[in-house]
């Protein structure tokens, strides 16, 4: 160990890469730098007897960012005031990086619309104040959307980490038949049967010049070290044609077959944590359970809901689907490889000490301690505890 930790956790369930180890943890200038059965004293010396010690989650889809930003249907606060909110949530909820979700989609008003989505990224990208985790953007362009290009490219180059494409053209993917997608406007937007055929058509229209976008795309992303993911794949042609453009990941494909495909073609599959926590899609889509029982699902991320991460995490371990560590790594160490960050989501000397001290013997399990490289940024200790 080197020199005098400041911050040793104690006697602690820590969740390694191939097992469960009861060891204490030193942690010094933001980095784990050692873990033994018995350390020396730290600085700070904090009990984690009784408690789990994971990695934090590294989120690669998360939408709670635009649910505080927009609460109700054409409701908008403030963009920072947003961010600060979901900043908080992602803390409690033990997502130490997460990938904002943020969707470019003219015409589906709200949030999407391009300058609005475009006020919500520059918000992630350049925080007003310092956040309590490591915020990052995922930006999710809707490929008949011809108008939100530039502005997807120029966002590109301030730094966004992921870059996905979704297509809801109705007849395919989420939206299998008309009848899914006028369902879906009317929900959200209280959209009449008019406007909904209107936005049909417009979709259709512009599928021809899709794939030159989505080329052009993707090609400045890969430039720049960004992530490709696609959205809702339902079949092997379209993994093919976007695997061939450097995509890696596959977000919520919609059946089995279509996950399976993805692997074929070295794709990585990402499933939600509230559809494994729920036990199905809320869209009618595959099962989270039943893409990780067959071995197909790598990452498991926050979706539309950041506080079921956990009990999902704990789910699939205790329903027998993986192991504990296979299970915690569908939320640390896969994502973290998939964007090039092999210093987060592990519990190993060198790795930076983003940290969750979890109390997993109670329904729902809750996260005591959340830690940013190596600094406590969130303390939820019931008063009186011995864990202090």
């Amino acid at each position: 160990m080197r020199g005098r930790a400041t911050t040793t956790l104690r006697g602690g369930r820590l969740v390694l890469a191939d097992r469960v180890a009861d060891a204490d943890l030193a942690i010094e200038d933001g980095r784990i730098v050692d873990i033994a059965d018995r350390l020396p004293p730290g600085q700070r010396d904090l009990d984690a007897s009784g408690r789990l010690v994971l990695p934090g989650f590294v989120d690669l889809h998360g939408d709670a960012l635009e649910k505080e930003a927009e609460p109700r249907p054409g409701v908008f606060l403030p963009f920072d005031f947003a961010l600060v909110q979901a900043d908080r949530r992602y803390a409690c909820a033990g997502v130490t990086t997460v990938c904002h979700a943020i969707a470019f989609a003219s015409g589906e008003l709200g949030l999407r619309e391009p300058e609005r989505a475009r006020a919500l990224a520059l918000a992630v990208l350049e925080p007003a104040g310092p956040p309590l985790v490591r915020h990052r953007l995922h930006l999710r362009y809707e490929i008949t959307d011809a108008g939100t290009a530039p502005v997807v490219a120029e966002l590109l180059e301030r730094g966004a980490a992921v870059l996905s494409f979704m297509d809801h053209t109705p007849g395919q993917g989420q939206f299998r038949d008309l009848a899914a997608y006028a369902a879906y406007l009317a929900r959200t937007y209280g959209t009449g049967a008019d406007e909904v055929a209107r936005r049909v058509e417009a979709k259709r229209s512009e599928a021809a010049a899709a794939l030159a976008r989505v080329e052009a795309l993707a090609a400045r992303a890969r430039a720049r070290g960004v992530l490709l993911a696609s959205h809702d794949d339902d079949r092997l042609e379209r993994v093919a044609a976007l695997a061939a453009l450097g995509v890696r990941a596959s977000e919520f494909p919609i059946h089995l077959d279509a996950a399976r495909a993805a692997v074929e073609f070295g794709l990585a599959v990402i499933v939600g944590a509230p559809n494994l926590y729920r036990g199905g899609s809320q869209s009618g889509g595959l099962a989270a359970r039943a893409a990780i029982a067959a071995g197909l699902a790598r990452c498991l991320c926050s979706d539309y809901a950041p506080q079921t991460l956990l009990p999902a995490v704990l789910r699939a371990a205790r329903e027998g689907l993986v192991t504990l560590p296979e299970a915690v790594a569908l939320a640390t160490r896969h994502p973290a490889d998939l964007l090039g960050r092999p210093e987060l989501g592990r519990i190993v000397p060198g790795a930076r000490a983003d940290l969750l001290v979890v109390r997993a013997d109670i329904d729902p399990p809750t996260v005591e301690r959340t830690f940013l490289d190596g600094e406590p940024v969130l303390e939820a200790v019931p008063r009186g505890s011995r864990h202090v």
